[in-house]
Protein backbone atom coordinates (compact mmCIF):
# COMPACT_ATOMS: atom_id res chain seq x y z
CA UNK A 1 0.00 0.00 0.00
CA UNK A 2 1.27 3.66 -0.76
CA UNK A 3 2.73 5.32 2.38
CA UNK A 4 0.34 7.86 3.67
CA UNK A 5 3.66 9.82 4.67
CA UNK A 6 6.69 10.45 2.54
CA UNK A 7 9.60 10.34 5.73
CA UNK A 8 12.47 12.97 4.82
CA UNK A 9 16.39 12.52 5.61
CA UNK A 10 17.57 16.29 5.55
CA UNK A 11 20.82 16.61 4.52
CA UNK A 12 22.38 20.07 5.59
CA UNK A 13 21.66 22.30 8.48
CA UNK A 14 22.64 25.18 7.01
CA UNK A 15 20.82 28.64 6.94
CA UNK A 16 17.80 28.06 4.32
CA UNK A 17 17.10 24.15 5.83
CA UNK A 18 17.09 25.37 9.55
CA UNK A 19 15.44 28.91 8.22
CA UNK A 20 12.63 27.66 5.88
CA UNK A 21 12.70 23.33 5.55
CA UNK A 22 12.72 22.64 8.91
CA UNK A 23 9.32 24.27 9.69
CA UNK A 24 8.34 23.63 6.44
CA UNK A 25 7.23 19.96 8.12
CA UNK A 26 4.95 21.29 9.77
CA UNK A 27 2.76 22.83 7.09
CA UNK A 28 3.32 19.54 4.96
CA UNK A 29 2.44 17.06 7.45
CA UNK A 30 -0.79 15.82 5.70
CA UNK A 31 1.62 13.72 3.39
CA UNK A 32 5.63 14.46 4.67
CA UNK A 33 7.79 14.05 7.68
CA UNK A 34 11.03 14.56 9.01
CA UNK A 35 12.46 11.64 9.97
CA UNK A 36 15.88 11.68 9.69
CA UNK A 37 18.92 14.76 10.45
CA UNK A 38 22.15 14.63 8.71
CA UNK A 39 25.29 16.81 9.06
CA UNK A 40 29.03 16.89 9.86
CA UNK A 41 28.25 19.02 12.83
CA UNK A 42 27.14 17.24 15.94
CA UNK A 43 25.96 20.32 17.74
CA UNK A 44 23.87 21.06 15.16
CA UNK A 45 22.48 17.38 14.75
CA UNK A 46 22.07 17.35 18.65
CA UNK A 47 19.85 20.73 18.73
CA UNK A 48 17.65 20.44 16.07
CA UNK A 49 17.01 16.54 16.61
CA UNK A 50 15.51 17.76 19.76
CA UNK A 51 13.76 20.70 19.05
CA UNK A 52 12.09 18.79 16.03
CA UNK A 53 11.89 15.44 17.86
CA UNK A 54 14.21 12.94 15.05
CA UNK A 55 15.71 10.26 16.86
CA UNK A 56 17.96 9.40 13.33
CA UNK A 57 20.90 11.42 13.12
CA UNK A 58 24.31 10.79 11.25
CA UNK A 59 26.93 11.53 8.58
CA UNK A 60 26.15 11.73 4.89
CA UNK A 61 26.95 8.18 4.70
CA UNK A 62 24.27 7.13 7.27
CA UNK A 63 21.76 7.51 4.48
CA UNK A 64 22.85 3.95 3.27
CA UNK A 65 22.16 2.83 6.64
CA UNK A 66 18.35 4.64 7.27
CA UNK A 67 17.61 2.51 3.77
CA UNK A 68 18.67 -0.30 4.29
CA UNK A 69 16.80 -0.14 7.33
CA UNK A 70 13.40 1.24 6.14
CA UNK A 71 13.85 4.48 7.98
CA UNK A 72 13.72 7.13 5.16
CA UNK A 73 11.76 7.08 1.46
CA UNK A 74 13.29 10.51 0.13
CA UNK A 75 15.64 12.60 0.52
CA UNK A 76 15.97 16.28 0.73
CA UNK A 77 19.60 18.16 -0.19
CA UNK A 78 20.37 20.99 1.62
CA UNK A 79 24.10 21.81 1.35
CA UNK A 80 26.32 23.94 -0.60
CA UNK A 81 26.62 24.23 -4.01
CA UNK A 82 29.37 21.99 -5.21
CA UNK A 83 27.98 19.32 -2.93
CA UNK A 84 24.55 18.10 -4.66
CA UNK A 85 25.94 15.86 -7.32
CA UNK A 86 27.74 13.28 -5.08
CA UNK A 87 24.85 12.95 -2.51
CA UNK A 88 22.18 12.87 -5.25
CA UNK A 89 24.14 10.81 -7.16
CA UNK A 90 24.14 8.14 -4.12
CA UNK A 91 20.75 8.85 -3.07
CA UNK A 92 19.68 7.59 -6.59
CA UNK A 93 21.54 4.38 -6.39
CA UNK A 94 20.22 3.71 -3.13
CA UNK A 95 16.52 4.23 -4.81
CA UNK A 96 15.92 7.01 -2.78
CA UNK A 97 14.10 10.01 -4.64
CA UNK A 98 15.71 13.69 -4.07
CA UNK A 99 14.38 17.09 -3.40
CA UNK A 100 17.89 18.75 -4.28
CA UNK A 101 17.78 22.95 -3.20
CA UNK A 102 18.92 25.41 -5.95
CA UNK A 103 21.09 25.53 -8.26
CA UNK A 104 20.72 21.75 -8.96
CA UNK A 105 24.32 21.85 -9.68
CA UNK A 106 26.99 24.20 -10.99
CA UNK A 107 27.55 22.29 -14.26
CA UNK A 108 25.43 21.37 -17.23
CA UNK A 109 27.62 17.39 -16.57
CA UNK A 110 26.62 17.36 -13.44
CA UNK A 111 23.12 18.16 -13.61
CA UNK A 112 22.91 15.03 -16.26
CA UNK A 113 24.73 12.94 -13.66
CA UNK A 114 21.97 13.57 -11.75
CA UNK A 115 19.02 13.04 -13.57
CA UNK A 116 20.11 10.15 -14.73
CA UNK A 117 21.31 8.59 -11.17
CA UNK A 118 17.41 9.31 -10.25
CA UNK A 119 15.07 8.80 -13.74
CA UNK A 120 13.77 5.70 -12.79
CA UNK A 121 12.68 6.34 -9.04
CA UNK A 122 9.12 7.65 -7.85
CA UNK A 123 9.22 11.54 -8.36
CA UNK A 124 13.04 11.09 -9.78
CA UNK A 125 14.66 14.29 -8.92
CA UNK A 126 12.99 17.61 -7.80
CA UNK A 127 14.52 21.06 -8.33
CA UNK A 128 13.51 23.46 -5.21
CA UNK A 129 11.72 26.32 -6.79
CA UNK A 130 9.75 27.76 -4.17
CA UNK A 131 8.64 30.22 -6.28
CA UNK A 132 7.11 27.67 -8.34
CA UNK A 133 3.95 27.67 -6.17
CA UNK A 134 3.89 31.26 -4.86
CA UNK A 135 0.27 32.99 -5.50
CA UNK A 136 2.22 36.60 -5.86
CA UNK A 137 4.79 35.47 -8.71
CA UNK A 138 2.33 33.48 -9.79
CA UNK A 139 -0.04 35.85 -10.07
CA UNK A 140 2.78 38.02 -11.96
CA UNK A 141 3.52 35.11 -14.59
CA UNK A 142 -0.47 35.05 -15.18
CA UNK A 143 -0.97 38.96 -15.84
CA UNK A 144 2.04 38.57 -18.19
CA UNK A 145 0.30 35.18 -20.12
CA UNK A 146 -3.22 36.78 -20.20
CA UNK A 147 -3.12 39.14 -22.80
CA UNK A 148 -3.59 42.06 -20.87
CA UNK A 149 -0.39 43.80 -21.71
CA UNK A 150 -0.33 42.26 -25.14
CA UNK A 151 2.82 39.80 -26.43
CA UNK A 152 5.95 40.31 -23.96
CA UNK A 153 8.59 41.82 -25.44
CA UNK A 154 11.38 42.38 -22.77
CA UNK A 155 12.14 41.43 -19.15
CA UNK A 156 14.61 43.61 -16.95
CA UNK A 157 15.43 42.07 -13.08
CA UNK A 158 17.75 43.34 -10.56
CA UNK A 159 18.36 41.12 -7.61
CA UNK A 160 21.21 41.71 -4.88
CA UNK A 161 22.09 41.91 -1.25
CA UNK A 162 25.35 42.65 0.90
CA UNK A 163 26.61 39.40 1.96
CA UNK A 164 28.51 38.76 5.00
CA UNK A 165 32.34 38.10 4.88
CA UNK A 166 32.95 34.62 4.56
CA UNK A 167 29.49 33.11 3.95
CA UNK A 168 29.86 30.24 1.52
CA UNK A 169 28.44 32.72 -0.91
CA UNK A 170 31.81 33.93 -1.09
CA UNK A 171 33.52 30.62 -1.73
CA UNK A 172 34.54 29.44 -5.53
CA UNK A 173 34.68 25.86 -4.25
CA UNK A 174 31.87 25.98 -2.62
CA UNK A 175 30.02 27.01 -5.57
CA UNK A 176 29.50 30.55 -4.38
CA UNK A 177 28.77 34.11 -6.32
CA UNK A 178 25.76 36.08 -7.10
CA UNK A 179 24.86 33.83 -10.28
CA UNK A 180 24.14 30.53 -8.20
CA UNK A 181 22.60 32.54 -5.51
CA UNK A 182 20.61 35.07 -7.03
CA UNK A 183 20.96 35.27 -10.89
CA UNK A 184 19.14 31.90 -11.47
CA UNK A 185 16.11 33.47 -9.95
CA UNK A 186 16.39 35.89 -13.07
CA UNK A 187 17.10 33.70 -15.25
CA UNK A 188 14.52 30.83 -14.40
CA UNK A 189 11.36 33.87 -14.19
CA UNK A 190 12.77 35.16 -17.81
CA UNK A 191 12.70 31.48 -19.24
CA UNK A 192 9.02 31.52 -17.84
CA UNK A 193 7.84 34.90 -19.10
CA UNK A 194 8.59 33.88 -22.10
CA UNK A 195 8.30 29.94 -22.09
CA UNK A 196 11.09 30.10 -24.50
CA UNK A 197 14.95 28.84 -23.58
CA UNK A 198 17.13 31.86 -24.80
CA UNK A 199 19.42 31.48 -27.67
CA UNK A 200 22.12 33.71 -26.84
CA UNK A 201 23.78 35.30 -24.06
CA UNK A 202 26.03 38.23 -23.27
CA UNK A 203 27.34 39.27 -20.18
CA UNK A 204 29.89 41.53 -17.90
CA UNK A 205 30.99 40.08 -14.65
CA UNK A 206 33.53 42.03 -12.22
CA UNK A 207 34.67 41.41 -8.82
CA UNK A 208 35.60 44.88 -7.98
CA UNK A 209 38.27 46.13 -4.75
CA UNK A 210 36.37 44.61 -2.09
CA UNK A 211 37.94 41.66 -0.42
CA UNK A 212 34.99 39.32 0.09
CA UNK A 213 35.23 38.38 -3.30
CA UNK A 214 38.25 37.96 -3.74
CA UNK A 215 36.72 33.71 -5.84
CA UNK A 216 33.54 35.20 -6.46
CA UNK A 217 32.18 37.71 -8.61
CA UNK A 218 30.82 40.68 -6.92
CA UNK A 219 27.97 41.29 -10.05
CA UNK A 220 26.91 40.14 -12.69
CA UNK A 221 25.59 42.25 -15.87
CA UNK A 222 23.26 39.97 -18.43
CA UNK A 223 21.48 39.71 -21.41
CA UNK A 224 20.12 37.50 -22.99
CA UNK A 225 17.94 36.97 -26.46
CA UNK A 226 14.87 34.27 -26.54
CA UNK A 227 13.29 33.45 -30.17
CA UNK A 228 11.12 35.98 -31.27
CA UNK A 229 13.52 39.18 -31.27
CA UNK A 230 12.86 39.22 -26.98
CA UNK A 231 14.78 40.26 -24.75
CA UNK A 232 16.04 40.14 -20.92
CA UNK A 233 18.58 41.67 -18.99
CA UNK A 234 19.60 41.19 -15.21
CA UNK A 235 21.47 42.29 -12.52
CA UNK A 236 22.98 40.56 -9.68
CA UNK A 237 24.84 41.43 -6.72
CA UNK A 238 26.41 40.44 -3.76
CA UNK A 239 27.83 43.79 -2.97
CA UNK A 240 24.93 46.17 -3.21
CA UNK A 241 22.09 47.57 -1.46
CA UNK A 242 18.38 45.13 -1.23
CA UNK A 243 16.94 44.65 -4.36
CA UNK A 244 14.41 41.74 -5.81
CA UNK A 245 11.79 42.83 -8.48
CA UNK A 246 11.54 42.17 -12.58
CA UNK A 247 9.14 44.46 -14.79
CA UNK A 248 7.93 42.88 -17.90
CA UNK A 249 6.91 44.98 -21.06
CA UNK A 250 4.24 44.09 -23.53
CA UNK A 251 3.08 45.51 -26.82
CA UNK A 252 0.04 46.98 -24.56
CA UNK A 253 1.74 47.19 -21.04
CA UNK A 254 3.65 46.07 -18.56
CA UNK A 255 3.39 44.19 -15.51
CA UNK A 256 6.12 44.65 -12.00
CA UNK A 257 6.79 42.65 -8.99
CA UNK A 258 8.25 43.85 -6.48
CA UNK A 259 10.06 41.31 -3.38
CA UNK A 260 9.89 39.01 -6.72
CA UNK A 261 12.50 36.46 -5.45
CA UNK A 262 11.89 36.86 -1.52
CA UNK A 263 10.72 34.36 1.28
CA UNK A 264 9.95 37.29 3.76
CA UNK A 265 7.90 40.39 3.00
CA UNK A 266 4.79 41.18 1.38
CA UNK A 267 4.85 40.72 -2.70
CA UNK A 268 3.64 44.01 -4.38
CA UNK A 269 2.28 43.62 -8.23
CA UNK A 270 1.31 46.19 -10.46
CA UNK A 271 -0.15 45.86 -13.68
CA UNK A 272 -0.22 48.78 -16.39
CA UNK A 273 -2.07 47.90 -19.77
CA UNK A 274 -4.57 50.10 -22.29
CA UNK A 275 -7.84 49.28 -21.77
CA UNK A 276 -10.25 51.39 -24.47
CA UNK A 277 -7.76 53.75 -25.25
CA UNK A 278 -6.85 54.37 -21.67
CA UNK A 279 -4.06 53.28 -19.29
CA UNK A 280 -5.23 51.39 -16.37
CA UNK A 281 -3.36 50.37 -13.36
CA UNK A 282 -3.83 47.98 -11.08
CA UNK A 283 -2.02 47.33 -7.82
CA UNK A 284 -1.97 43.98 -5.56
CA UNK A 285 -0.38 42.84 -2.45
CA UNK A 286 0.65 39.29 -1.18
CA UNK A 287 0.99 38.57 2.26
CA UNK A 288 4.26 36.16 2.90
CA UNK A 289 3.85 32.60 2.99
CA UNK A 290 5.51 29.58 3.47
CA UNK A 291 7.56 29.15 0.50
CA UNK A 292 9.23 25.22 1.59
CA UNK A 293 5.61 23.51 2.58
CA UNK A 294 4.58 23.79 -0.95
CA UNK A 295 7.58 21.75 -2.22
CA UNK A 296 7.63 19.00 0.35
CA UNK A 297 3.36 18.58 -0.45
CA UNK A 298 4.60 18.52 -4.02
CA UNK A 299 7.29 16.21 -4.22
CA UNK A 300 5.69 13.77 -1.64
CA UNK A 301 2.56 13.59 -4.07
CA UNK A 302 5.09 12.68 -7.14
CA UNK A 303 6.52 10.06 -4.76
CA UNK A 304 3.68 8.95 -3.54
CA UNK A 305 1.86 8.82 -7.30
CA UNK A 306 5.49 7.49 -9.09
CA UNK A 307 5.55 10.68 -11.55
CA UNK A 308 8.01 12.56 -12.14
CA UNK A 309 8.02 15.60 -9.69
CA UNK A 310 7.38 19.43 -11.08
CA UNK A 311 9.59 21.57 -11.13
CA UNK A 312 12.23 18.77 -12.42
CA UNK A 313 15.75 17.81 -12.79
CA UNK A 314 15.94 19.19 -16.76
CA UNK A 315 14.13 22.01 -15.25
CA UNK A 316 17.04 22.71 -12.89
CA UNK A 317 19.47 21.53 -15.87
CA UNK A 318 17.96 24.38 -18.02
CA UNK A 319 18.61 26.98 -16.23
CA UNK A 320 22.57 25.78 -15.19
CA UNK A 321 22.98 25.44 -19.06
CA UNK A 322 22.54 29.15 -19.19
CA UNK A 323 24.51 29.86 -16.43
CA UNK A 324 27.48 27.74 -18.26
CA UNK A 325 27.10 30.54 -20.64
CA UNK A 326 26.97 33.75 -18.69
CA UNK A 327 30.48 32.73 -17.62
CA UNK A 328 31.60 31.67 -20.99
CA UNK A 329 30.23 34.71 -22.08
CA UNK A 330 32.25 36.55 -19.17
CA UNK A 331 34.99 35.33 -19.33
CA UNK A 332 35.40 35.64 -23.35
CA UNK A 333 33.87 39.18 -23.24
CA UNK A 334 31.53 37.85 -26.53
CA UNK A 335 28.44 36.69 -26.75
CA UNK A 336 27.82 33.35 -26.46
CA UNK A 337 24.82 31.19 -28.77
CA UNK A 338 23.37 28.88 -27.79
CA UNK A 339 21.92 25.83 -29.34
CA UNK A 340 17.78 25.99 -29.68
CA UNK A 341 15.76 24.04 -27.25
CA UNK A 342 12.17 23.18 -26.41
CA UNK A 343 11.16 25.20 -23.39
CA UNK A 344 12.16 22.62 -20.37
CA UNK A 345 9.35 24.16 -17.82
CA UNK A 346 5.90 23.47 -17.41
CA UNK A 347 3.57 26.02 -18.01
CA UNK A 348 3.11 27.72 -14.40
CA UNK A 349 -0.18 29.62 -13.92
CA UNK A 350 -2.38 30.97 -10.70
CA UNK A 351 -3.56 27.13 -10.32
CA UNK A 352 -0.40 26.09 -8.75
CA UNK A 353 -0.47 28.63 -6.24
CA UNK A 354 -0.43 27.56 -2.27
CA UNK A 355 -0.85 29.51 0.70
CA UNK A 356 0.00 27.96 3.57
CA UNK A 357 0.60 30.12 6.10
CA UNK A 358 4.23 31.16 7.06
CA UNK A 359 6.27 30.21 10.47
CA UNK A 360 7.86 32.04 12.79
CA UNK A 361 11.19 32.71 12.48
CA UNK A 362 13.07 30.09 14.31
CA UNK A 363 16.42 30.18 16.66
CA UNK A 364 19.33 29.23 14.79
CA UNK A 365 21.87 26.83 15.52
CA UNK A 366 25.65 27.44 14.66
CA UNK A 367 23.98 29.28 11.43
CA UNK A 368 23.18 32.89 10.03
CA UNK A 369 21.70 34.94 7.68
CA UNK A 370 23.77 35.45 4.16
CA UNK A 371 23.17 38.78 4.14
CA UNK A 372 24.32 41.67 6.85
Amino acid sequence: MPKSRIRYAVAGLGYITQVAMLPAFAGASRNSQLAALLSGDRTKLRALGRRYGVAQLGGYDDLRRLVAEDLVDALYVGLPNTMHRDLVVAAGRLGVPVLCEKPLATTLADCRAMIAATRRLPGALMTAYRLHFEPGYLAALDAIHSGRIGKPRFFASQFSMQVRPGNIRTRAELGGGPLFDLGIYCVNAARHVFRAEPVEVMAQLTRGADRRFRDVEEMAQVLLRFPGGRFASFTCSLGASDASNFQVWGVAGSVRLEQAYEMAGAKTLIVEHMSRGALKRNESRFAKLDQFAPLLLAFSAAVQDSREAAPSGKEGAADVRVLEAIFESGRRRASVRLPPLPFSGRRLSRADASTIEAHAKPVLVRARAPSR
